[in-house]
This record gives C-alpha cells, sequence and structure tokens, in this order.
C-alpha cells in the first residue's frame, strides 16, 4: 500500500536509493513545477501536521518539527540542492510520514489517505497541463552515472 507514495518506498539512502532522486523523478514524470511540487509538499505537509497535533504521543514528541513551514534541516536555504528542494524537503517529511505516521494507520484510514492522495494528484496534473514546467536537462542533476 504504501510503495503508491513516492517517498514511501521499503529502501532508504542507506541501502543505496535516494529518496531525493526518487521525489525529484516523480516530480519530473509528472510534470510538475516547482509551483506545483510545492502544492505537493503543502498537502503533505498539512495532512501530517494535522495527524501530529491530534495524536497525544505525537503531538508532544514531534510537534515542534511542523512550527515551521517547510520543516526541516533545509527549509530555509537551497545551498546545494541543485534546483531540487522540493524534492529534498518531501524527502525529508515523507521520512516522518514513513515511519511515524504510516505505521498508526489502519486499513481503512490508509485506504482513505490512498484516495485523497489520487484526486490530489489527478488536480495537481490537470494544473501542469496549463502551467508546464521547464524541459529537463539531458542529464538530470540527480541523475548520476
Amino acid at each position: 500500500m504504501a510503495g503508491h507514495f513516492p517517498f514511501a518506498g521499503k529502501r532508504g539512502t542507506r541501502y543505496g536509493l535516494a529518496p531525493r532522486g526518487t521525489i525529484a523523478a516523480f516530480f519530473e514524470n509528472n510534470g510538475f513545477n516547482d509551483e506545483l511540487q510545492e502544492k505537493y509538499y503543502k498537502w503533505w505537509f498539512d495532512y501530517a501536521k494535522q495527524f501530529v497535533e491530534n495524536d497525544p504521543d505525537l503531538s508532544v514528541t514531534m510537534g515542534v518539527k511542523f512550527d515551521h513551514y517547510p520543516m526541516g534541516t533545509h527549509a530555509r536555504h537551497s545551498f546545494h540542492l541543485n534546483e531540487k528542494y522540493w524534492a529534498v524537503a518531501m524527502d525529508e517529511l515523507g521520512s516522518v510520514i514513513s515511519n511515524v505516521i504510516l505505521p498508526k494507520l489502519d486499513s481503512d484510514a490508509m485506504h482513505k489517505l490512498e484516495e485523497d492522495h489520487q484526486a490530489m494528484l489527478d488536480s495537481l496534473r490537470e494544473e501542469a497541463k496549463s502551467n508546464p514546467r521547464e524541459a529537463s536537462p539531458d542529464v538530470g542533476m540527480f541523475r548520476h552515472v
């Protein structure tokens, strides 16, 4: 189930699969420019923040993570991200969602989340048709050789 989200793969950077690269490819594949990437991120940020605030344990232990938008280590700079700011931000937020929030969901809640996610994706894909992203270079920033 969780594999439907670009940040929720079973393997992480410690196994050689960089989630930021997967997320950057997801954004590229869907034609999301920076504005649409931020909308995608914001949707997840709002979901995670609300979930954390409504969970008695998480609100105490992780609530401070959501004091600033966007959250995470790279939240206020992009010095080495090669124009992949939202992919890296989504990787950091996605780590919290994958490792803390998704395990707390029952089957019905997970299916509801997947349906809501699909509806949001469909909306952003429609918007991408009239607001296309800049063409990708022949060799992408995160495509290592």
